[in-house]
């Protein structure tokens, strides 16, 4: 099972190549999961009704990941690692709690979140 973040996302709903034929097998087959923080953040920047509404068709079919305390879980990894002095914000903490508590694959283009997975595990 895999979670997407928004930077995964966002090539995806470009039309990026690379991505899509990386990704669509698996959004084909249900293990691509996600979770209210990264469809707000691609809904913050739909730019028209179309958009807004490929991203509400998306969210409901996507399978999600069960949230319940995994708000505090990204706070604590924030401290516990100092990301938010290596410029990893909180919601990208969020997103890296939940994969670690449900053992799921995290995708991202984003290079400090990156660098706070490959933190993790060492």
């Amino acid at each position: 099972m895999i979670i997407a973040d928004t930077s995964v996302w966002i090539e995806f709903l470009r039309g990026n190549e690379e991505i899509s034929v990386m990704f669509s097998p698996y959004l084909r087959k249900g293990h691509i999961y996600t979770m209210s923080a990264i469809f707000g953040e691609l809904f913050q920047g739909a730019r028209n009704k179309r958009e807004r509404s490929v991203l509400r068709e998306l969210w409901e079919y996507l399978p999600k990941v069960e949230e319940r305390h995994l708000f505090i879980r990204g706070g604590e990894l924030s401290n516990e690692h100092k990301f938010y002095a290596r410029g990893v914000g909180l919601i990208d903490c969020y997103i890296l709690a939940a994969s670690l508590e449900n053992d799921m694959a995290l995708w991202t283009l984003d290079k400090k979140l990156l660098a706070a997975i490959d933190l993790i595990q060492k």
